[in-house]
């Protein structure tokens, strides 16, 4: 039923009649509301086509790009448009996706396959239905009865080039008022444009390792992992472990994981700029996501944001790949620690610990850093390194700088770049001879690859109350389910001093300290309470209430309190077998 709501109006000065007011009729709000939802659709499309990364196109994209243009074809029907050459390319597309070794030239003959139906769309809905009567139109239609819209701006010489002119507009135009019909070729020429510039940038070999590459599952961060990439063979051992430990709500240093993906296709990703590219902004997504929650900024000198960079495979291969601390240091930042701390000697020695660990990952022999240390203390006359003041931490730190340039080794200073090196190197280091050699003695493959653990710095060095440790949920010289805590911490120290036995240890526990009898009164259990509670507490958990096996942790504190603890990583112990002796029963 029709609702008429028009007002008359006169006016009296020229007698010109006029009305206002509105006329509204189901068919005609139907047909507006039809329109308005086309247009909303097409906006909407468009915002689907945005949100795909088009600068890369792997098997993991095609899934995305099949899922969209489902709702093309779904779009095209509702309009009235039915294309069985749509259809069956879509068919081609879904069963390529479950096929294993499809190559990347078949999907370039699918995606020709869909051009070609757009193509025969256009013609058989729009072309062919006006094109004779638009060429008889023109035949005798003079300029002055077409609209200005179709005209040039300058006058018209050639009658052919105007009908062609007035014709491509007119069927732009139709096409531009379908649904979803431009989106969709819009969408297919871009496809279009990257794999064609894939093919020819790109081997065979490397076109099947960029195809087989998912860089949606690159990298996660620790506490929003999801999907396939939270298994183990993605995170690796000790990644999937932070991840455990972050989900029962202990205390683990933020962090991201870049999986054991980008290890499988780091070639790929190292040669081809599109790959290289998407990987930079993803760990520039992620750094970002680690400064808004430390309100750190990483690189800042005022406020800087500091990183632990650790490999961790699937099978666990302690002390045989490289670990990073103090990433995104250089002379500006370490001096900007020591202003905002007003403790140069802890910004110095962080200094001086990411050049030592720099500079052994490029091979320059640990020796030759202890040489120099020694010879530093033999100099300045102060036997412990401790002791040092600021300014003789810094010069110390500035001499290890000297030596490894000297060497020959760059230092990137920009702390992104840094860290890029750092995470080629921690993937270098699974090539290692002593990572080869462990693999072969223990007879573990070497296709498993590493995942790079990348989380924010918590320091043991930063005060004489901080420290950090390695403790045994059980006594690991004895066969017995009994959980107690052993191990070893030291003060004012970095976990990598710890690990590999550099420095003088503190037992534990007070039973430790008298099992082993040490020479020292200090132990964490007698001297940080908090801690050594807190660490008992959270190992009985793991065991007791949620079923871990015995474990070996990595700790440090910040401070005395217990909110000032971390846990670094943890791995299953190995435990003395339980062995029955036979004997006769006389």
């Amino acid at each position: 039923e029709a609702r008429e709501d028009i007002y008359k109006k006169r006016h009296f000065a020229v007698y010109i009649p006029s009305m206002y007011g509105s006329y509204h009729e189901k068919k005609f709000d139907a047909l507006g509301l039809a329109f308005r939802l086309e247009s909303l659709i097409n906006v909407l499309f468009e915002e689907l086509i945005d949100k795909i990364d088009l600068t890369l196109i792997t098997k993991a994209t095609f899934f995305q790009i099949y899922d969209r243009l489902r709702l093309f074809d779904k779009a095209l029907k509702l309009d009235g448009i039915y294309s069985f050459e749509l259809e069956r390319q879509l068919d081609f597309l879904l069963h390529s996706l479950e096929v294993k070794g499809f190559t990347f030239t078949q999907y370039l003959d699918i995606f020709k396959g869909f051009a070609q139906a757009v193509k025969n769309i256009i013609n058989d809905y729009y072309n062919n239905v006006h094109e004779r009567n638009l060429n008889r139109i023109l035949s005798v239609a003079q300029t002055d009865v077409i609209l200005p819209k179709y005209l040039p701006r300058e006058p018209v010489i050639d009658p052919e080039k105007l009908k062609h002119r007035i014709s491509e507009i007119f069927f732009r135009e139709r096409i531009t008022l379908s649904l979803g019909l431009q989106q969709l070729d819009l969408f297919l020429t871009r496809i279009f444009s990257v794999l064609f510039d894939q093919s020819e940038k790109l081997s065979k070999y490397r076109l099947r390792l960029l195809l087989n590459y998912d860089p949606h599952i690159a990298m996660t961060p620790i506490d929003e992992v999801r999907g396939k990439v939270s298994g183990i063979i993605y995170l690796g051992n000790k990644g999937l472990n932070m991840v455990k430990l972050k989900k029962y709500g202990l205390p683990i240093p933020p962090g991201f994981i870049i999986s054991t993906e980008v290890f499988r296709c780091r070639e790929i990703i190292d040669s081809y700029p599109p790959a290289e590219q998407n990987f930079k902004e993803q760990i520039a997504q992620n750094i970002m996501l680690l400064e808004k929650i430390t309100g750190k900024r990483f690189g800042d000198p005022f406020n800087p944001l500091l990183l632990s960079v650790r490999s961790g495979s699937s099978i666990s291969q302690p002390g045989m790949m490289d670990t990073f601390l103090n990433v995104g240091m250089n002379e500006k930042v370490a001096e900007g620690i020591a202003a905002k701390t007003g403790n140069s000697w802890f910004s110095w020695d962080n200094y001086r610990r990411f050049l030592q660990g720099y500079g052994m990952a490029f091979d320059i022999e640990r020796d030759r850093f202890d040489a120099l240390i020694s010879e530093f203390k033999q100099k300045s006359g102060v036997p412990l390194k401790r002791n040092f003041t600021g300014a003789q931490m810094k010069e110390l730190a500035l001499l290890y700088k000297d030596l490894i340039r000297n060497t020959g080794i760059d230092i990137p200073e920009i702390p992104f770049d840094q860290l890029r090196v750092i995470i080629n190197k921690v993937f270098d280091s699974w090539e290692s001879s002593k990572a080869k050699a462990y693999r072969k003695i223990m007879g573990i493959s070497d296709d498993w690859g590493t995942a790079v653990t990348i989380q924010v710095m918590v320091f043991g060095n930063i005060s004489g109350k901080s420290g950090t440790g390695v403790f045994f949920t059980h006594n690991p010289r004895w066969s017995g389910d009994t959980l107690r805590l052993w191990g070893d911490f030291t003060l004012e120290n970095q976990g990598e001093d710890v690990v590999s036995g550099l420095v003088k240890t503190l037992p534990i526990s007070v039973f430790q300290q008298e099992i082993e009898k040490r020479e020292t009164d200090i132990t964490l259990e007698t001297h940080f309470p908090d801690i050594y509670s807190a660490l008992r507490k959270w190992a009985n958990e793991l065991v007791y209430e949620k079923g871990w096996s015995p474990q070996e942790v990595e700790f440090t504190f910040e401070g005395p309190s217990r909110d000032q603890l971390y846990l670094l990583q943890t791995r299953d112990m190995a435990m003395r077998e339980h062995k029955k002796v036979l004997s006769f029963d006389f």
